[in-house]
């Protein structure tokens, strides 16, 4: 009987280690996959102020100003606008 009593012991002693084993793998994964959603969540919040600053960056006045001043680039006036019918375009017309 003291046999199987130990066997017992070694069955259960096994299973408590087996127990606190996965619960400390438990918590060790919640604490990574809260630290991954707070990277995401600081990840969207990088995304939405770059896209915010892309718009900034591509605002047609803005464009229009550094065209104007660091390029001196003006509008053509009403003599050198060419307008050129879609029809007209072929292949053999456009020359490289």
């Amino acid at each position: 009987m003291t046999r199987l009593h130990f066997t017992l012991l070694i069955i259960v002693v096994a299973c408590a280690l087996g127990v606190v084993t996965s619960q400390n793998q438990a918590r060790k994964l919640f604490v990574e996959f809260k630290r991954e959603k707070d990277r995401a969540q600081q990840m969207e919040v990088e995304w939405g102020q770059l896209q915010l600053e892309q718009s900034t960056w591509a605002m047609s006045a803005r464009i229009e100003k550094i065209a104007v001043e660091k390029l001196q680039m003006q509008l053509p006036n009403t003599l050198q606008v060419r307008y050129i019918r879609a029809e007209d375009l072929t292949a053999s017309s456009i020359t490289p």
